[in-house]
């Protein structure tokens, strides 16, 4: 590592199958747009990664896949921009705190039938994994008529594991975090 101190956070980033796994085992992330004003915000949203069959007719790239209610402001601030961002941490999954992704990319709102037939059901079992009358319950409770699709494909990732930061400085570290 080229600099052990807090202000050079460049060798910290998260290796690839640590990346896989945030992406996996977290199902919460915070979704970003700007508004007219060209002011950020954001909220927390439910999402999973993953690529899009050929057959439906979307970008197959690598993306994160949001829905949301259409009469949503994120809404129309996406469609107006093409643009969002989304920041992942595993704080609250068995990945553990200390490790993010932020990922930045157009995101395409889909709101055909077919995309919704596609990724519902994908989300809810992403939500529900471990009971399938659980994921069949959440896909009935987000299957509604003015329902949209999110998809994020990243063009850009700045990610951060702070176990290799915090091995540098042991004395520093928040208990946990070298576990």
């Amino acid at each position: 590592m080229s600099d052990h101190t807090s202000e050079n956070l460049t060798d910290y980033w998260l290796e690839p199958t640590d990346l896989a796994r945030l992406l996996e085992k977290q199902n919460e992330c915070t979704f970003m747009w700007t508004n007219r004003a060209g002011q950020p915000f954001g909220v927390v949203m439910s999402y999973f990664s993953g690529t899009a069959p050929d057959t439906l007719g979307v970008p197959t790239d690598e993306s994160l896949w949001l829905t949301c209610a259409a009469a949503r402001a994120r809404v129309p601030a996406v469609r107006r921009t093409g643009y969002a961002a989304i920041t992942v941490t595993g704080r609250g999954s068995e990945v553990g705190s200390g490790r993010t992704a932020s990922f930045r990319g157009p995101c395409h709102v889909h709101d055909d039938r077919a995309v919704r037939d596609w990724m519902l059901p994908r989300l809810a079992h992403h939500l529900r994994p471990d009971s399938v009358d659980g994921a069949q319950a959440m896909l009935a409770h987000l299957d509604t008529p003015n329902r949209v699709v999110l998809q994020l494909i990243p063009e850009f990732r700045l990610d951060f594991d702070s176990t290799k930061m915090w091995v540098t400085a042991r004395d520093a570290a928040p208990p946990g975090r070298l576990d």
